[in-house]
């Protein structure tokens, strides 16, 4: 059975177990097994630098033990991906493994950006990336997938 490492900024909402949950049982009713960075917890008595290294360390693992990522590609907190996905798609790419990210809107991130103050910069003066892309031109060999998670995992 084929595993699936689901990544995205899931695990920062207040029902963000019962939402792998859900992820995975969608995994096993089409034949694979979820791993959700969740699947690992924290002791509250750690220190923050214990908690961190741990989890770390944990959600490498559960990607180096994945056949395939997906991956939550919408917006966080602003009008890119979380970072930490970000290095994790990245991570998993570098390990030659399949990855599909998904989003809400697929549109070209030129057409999406909040932050611009004219066609080609944004408020900051930097240069707007325009290749008809939903983000950066990095992500380009990774499968993008208009929906969710579901539609993702279908996409296989």
């Amino acid at each position: 059975m084929k595993k699936i490492y689901i990544a995205g900024f899931d695990v920062f909402k207040p029902d963000s177990k019962e939402i792998g949950k859900a992820h995975k049982l969608t995994c096993k009713t089409y034949g694979y097994e979820g791993l959700y960075p969740l699947d690992n917890e924290i002791d509250s008595s750690w220190s923050k630098q214990v908690a961190r290294e741990f989890i770390y360390t944990k959600n490498i693992e559960l990607i180096h033990s994945c056949d395939i990522v997906i991956a939550n590609a919408n917006p966080f907190r602003g009008d890119e991906l979380d970072s930490g996905t970000a290095f994790e798609i990245g991570y998993a790419k570098a390990l030659n493994k399949q990855v599909i990210l998904y989003m809400d809107d697929t549109r070209a991130y030129k057409e999406k950006l909040t932050c611009k103050a004219s066609d080609i910069l944004d408020t900051k003066g930097m240069f707007i990336e325009d290749f008809d892309f939903p983000l950066n031109l990095m992500f380009g060999d990774c499968e993008i997938v208009e929906g969710g998670f579901k539609e993702a995992l279908l996409s296989l």
